[in-house]
């Protein structure tokens, strides 16, 4: 019995400790990515035009984006008129945001190559990082307008069909004048 409580206690010393290396070293494996500051996943979402939360200012405050209303296009009940201009706002948004995707994996990629070949210096980061910020902010300004743009296409309705789908019924947003976001069919 003494024996058994001894191999437990050493067993349970082993997984503390560890789990304490591993997070003495959250990032082991990265260093080996092509590109640091992006995961592979990052990266196709980027190209691919995702959102990647960029938008969930927009999205969890009563903002759906074209793409999420598409998927739910029959459950929130959506016109063909509807469909048709979300369809063409989530092209136009694809078109928009792949190229801005690609523009911010180059701005990391030359911030990577810069340090990997030790030619940083404190006003290249400045300028490196000011370019990243920018292309960010392009980015991050594209999907938000997509999503301001989609819900003036729907209905109150259809916004409040769409968050109880997407899970966010439980935590409306504050009140807003739907007259002052509602232009349309």
């Amino acid at each position: 019995m003494i024996r058994t409580m001894i191999v437990a206690a050493f067993a349970l010393t082993l997984t503390a400790g560890a789990a304490a290396a591993q997070s003495a070293q959250p990032y082991a494996g990265m260093q080996a990515r092509p590109l640091k500051a992006l995961s592979a996943e990052q990266i196709a979402d980027l190209k691919a035009g995702r959102g990647m939360g960029l938008a969930l200012a927009a999205e969890l405050n009563g903002y759906p984006g074209p793409s999420h209303v598409l998927e739910l296009a029959r459950e929130i009940e959506l016109t063909d008129a509807q469909k048709a201009r979300v369809q063409a706002l989530f092209t136009a948004m694809q078109a928009e945001t792949i190229p801005l995707g690609e523009q911010l994996i180059a701005r990391e990629s030359e911030l990577d190559r810069l340090f990997a070949t030790h030619a940083i210096t404190p006003a290249g980061l400045a300028a490196t990082m000011q370019t990243i910020g920018a292309a960010q902010a392009r980015l991050r300004t594209a999907h938000l307008k997509y999503h301001l743009t989609t819900r003036a296409l729907l209905t109150p309705a259809q916004v409040a069909r769409y968050a109880e789908l997407r899970g966010y019924a439980g935590a409306a947003p504050a009140a807003h004048d739907p007259a002052k976001h509602h232009h349309g069919k």
